[in-house]
């Protein structure tokens, strides 16, 4: 009679298991990114967000 060959199986359950945890993880970013582009989408149709500073705060002091 064969034996089972419980290092096999093991694996077999790890390698499923890294599977779905792989899966779950890209539907995790995709969502992410998808939130992300709506979240940008709003921001282009309303108010222009700049990231420019003040000009003033910038100048320097030509006495230093």
């Amino acid at each position: 009679m064969a034996r089972t060959n419980y290092s096999f199986e093991k694996r077999k359950r790890d390698l499923a298991k890294k599977k779905k945890k792989e899966e779950k993880l890209a539907r995790k970013m995709e969502k992410r990114a998808e939130k992300a582009g709506e979240n940008n989408g709003e921001s282009e149709g309303g108010e222009e967000i700049t990231t420019e500073t003040n000009p003033e705060e910038n100048t320097a002091d030509p006495l230093d």
